[in-house]
């Protein structure tokens, strides 16, 4: 039987880990506080409360043998990843894992300007954001090579699904950037990255790079018009650049001015992914029919 460790048991964690469950693994989900730990509890899944921020409270995670998900986002603020540190200080010598899957995320390439972005286009992070998630991949991989752990890295899109749809922002009335003045942006339905972050664990090599997403880009304008069409929403208000960074936050705005459109040809080939929803339109549909 495998033993399966998910840092940062989280939505996406509980997905992977149903699906690790169907397949007959032993599965423990590391989480912050025990009402996550009773939801998991639940669903068959072995809690495991620890704060990644101190390598000493991480003595119980068995990671001997393990296969090992890491789904914790780094802490905010400043470039680094010190919870990514603090996992590979806390495993001694000799309880090293089988594999690492790391889900890291398509912003560390930066804007490519609409560019087609491979496995093979260098890192150029432009955000903080996106600089402590490159942080913790090279952190990781760098661990990895010296402990001889298999790791491989999955930079994903945007994350959407059911309760991941931004129906509250459109009731809200927010609004949105010009069609004609948006970037290409990526999105993976959160059953679809649970099912790729499972085949990379079987089939992805030593320091792989999968690029995760539905292959389908579009604007992010595009994405939340559609939302509001199908959940029969009005169209908010669109606005031009200039008023864009008046009114929106800079996170938002960090969304808008990187242009990338992400190739995951060999998402598919290499790990065998067939999408469950290929397209944005089955993904909303599916999402908003599940609530």
């Amino acid at each position: 039987m495998d033993k399966v460790l998910i840092v940062g048991c989280g939505d996406i964690g509980r997905r992977v880990a149903r699906l690790e469950l169907e397949r007959g693994a032993e599965v423990t989900g590391l989480v912050r506080s025990t009402e996550s730990a009773e939801k998991l509890q639940t669903l068959g899944i072995r809690p495991l409360v620890a704060e990644l921020n101190y390598p000493d409270g991480l003595a119980e995670m068995a990671t001997r043998g393990a296969l090992v998900y890491y789904f914790a986002p780094p802490p905010g603020g400043g470039v680094t990843d010190p919870k990514m540190r603090s996992f590979c200080a806390a495993i001694r010598p000799g309880e090293e894992p089988q594999r690492v899957v790391y889900i890291s995320t398509s912003g560390v390439y930066g804007d490519c300007g609409g560019e087609l972005v491979t496995e093979e286009t260098p890192a150029n992070p432009q955000t903080t954001r996106a600089r402590r998630r490159f942080d913790a991949e090279t952190v990781l991989r760098q661990w990895g090579a010296e402990r001889g752990v298999a790791v491989v890295i999955l930079r994903v899109t945007g994350i959407y699904g059911p309760g991941r749809i931004p129906v509250n922002r459109l009731q809200d009335g927010h609004p949105l950037l010009r069609i004609e003045e948006c970037s290409q942006t990526n999105r993976i339905h959160a059953d679809d990255l649970a099912q790729v972050c499972v085949a990379a664990m079987a089939k992805g090599d030593a320091g792989e790079i999968f690029n995760v997403s539905d292959g389908h880009p579009s604007t992010m304008t595009e994405y939340f018009l559609a939302v509001a069409e199908l959940a029969g929403l009005p169209r908010p208000p669109l606005v031009d650049m200039e008023e864009a960074r008046r009114v929106m936050t800079p996170l938002m705005l960090s969304y808008l001015t990187e242009s990338r459109r992400m190739d995951n040809r060999k998402m598919l080939e290499k790990l065998g992914v067939k999408l469950r929803y290929p397209s944005l339109e089955q993904g909303l549909k599916a999402s908003l029919a599940q609530g």
